[in-house]
């Protein structure tokens, strides 16, 4: 595979790429780039937007000839207060949610799994961090905040505040070439290029991501276009406006038939965002079941051809709605028998389906 064709796959997962050249000499000088991203364990499942489109992403990533590291940032959500502030808690969380990844479909070759917590044992770690707290403002860190699902206006526990530092030491300790991580974390890892070379590191390439939508509506009037796509992602702490990696059938169903997709409308519809960014990846084709009455079935080959007849009103929001459930589920049901028939999934979650989630 040519520089061009790394260059177009890994363009494939960037919503935003920073930048472009730096990208390129990347990829010319090193094979195989290391590329990291960081999940909190902050919730008891994983969304679809966390395990199949994550999946689809670092499978982009690692063709291209990327390495990954994905870091479970189990002490950054005990900074960040989730699971109560209980460490055991939020570790035991994430040793679930890392059964989960297994049963995605990633190429788990060349994924390798990280915990903060080890990072911590390392005084090389903290050096690291204060060494980015010196060399930013209070203010600068302040503006990060949404990388934690916090606004600067919120009252924050001093805890909070390390938790940017320590996500830009992550970058430098893992030796991560590449920030592979969704829009909401863009600051921080713009952070991380502003301190890099004055640490006497590097300037991280960005590869952000799209956030995938919840089911809900998103919100009105004027707001800055990252603040809305952060303000319409898929949150674990709105359960029923989102999908997880091990509902049900019937739950998918549920949540879906009661979901935000108004007819004609291409942007902004959650239902035509899991076409483009989940089934196209994994489908050649939608076939739209439907009684003779109302057309009869229709075979969609591709998003393009998805947003045209959607556009014109030639499919109605319920098989557009009936036809996302079913494909989904498709993806889905082999993730819920690996989980069901895994042991160690099955006691964890048994033990963490009971904590209490915290924002």
């Amino acid at each position: 595979m040519d520089i061009n064709q790394r260059i177009e796959l890994i363009n494939q997962v960037g919503e935003e790429v920073i930048t472009d050249d730096d990208l390129k000499t990347l990829l010319e000088t090193k094979k195989h780039p290391i590329a990291y991203d960081g999940f909190e364990p902050s919730g008891t499942s994983i969304h679809i937007a966390q395990g199949l489109l994550r999946a689809i992403n670092i499978n982009k990533m690692t063709k291209s000839g990327v390495k990954f590291k994905i870091l479970v940032a189990d002490w950054h959500a005990w900074a960040n207060n989730k699971m109560g502030g209980d460490l055991e808690k939020i570790q035991k969380v994430g040793k679930y949610l890392i059964e989960v990844w297994k049963a995605c479909d990633m190429d788990l070759d060349n994924v390798e799994f990280v915990w903060a917590s080890d990072l911590a044992k390392d005084d090389a770690y903290w050096k690291i961090v204060m060494n980015v707290a010196r060399e930013s403002t209070l203010n600068r860190v302040l503006r990060t905040t949404q990388i934690m699902g916090r606004s600067e206006n919120d009252t924050l526990q001093a805890s909070q505040i390390f938790y940017p530092c320590m996500q830009a030491a992550d970058i430098f300790y893992l030796k991560a070439d590449i920030c592979q991580l969704g829009m909401d974390q863009r600051k921080v890892n713009v952070l991380a290029r502003e301190v890099g070379e004055k640490l006497g590191f590097w300037k991280p390439v960005i590869i952000s991501h799209h956030m995938l939508m919840g089911l809900s509506e998103p919100p009105k009037g004027e707001i800055d276009a990252t603040e809305k796509a952060i303000a319409m992602k898929m949150s674990k702490s709105k359960p029923d406006t989102a999908i997880f990696m091990n509902d049900s059938f019937d739950d998918v169903k549920r949540k879906i038939s009661k979901a935000y997709c108004p007819q004609g409308q291409v942007n902004d519809n959650p239902m035509m965002e899991y076409c483009k960014y989940i089934l196209f990846e994994k489908f050649d084709k939608l076939v739209v079941e439907r009684p003779e009455k109302f057309g009869g079935n229709m075979e969609i080959c591709g998003y393009e051809e998805l947003t045209k007849v959607y556009s014109e009103g030639k499919l109605h929001p319920i098989d557009l709605k009936n036809t996302v459930a079913k494909y989904l589920n498709e993806l889905l049901e082999p993730v819920r028998k690996k989980l069901e028939h895994n042991k160690t999934a099955e006691k964890l979650y048994d033990e963490i389906k009971h904590f209490e989630v915290t924002r």
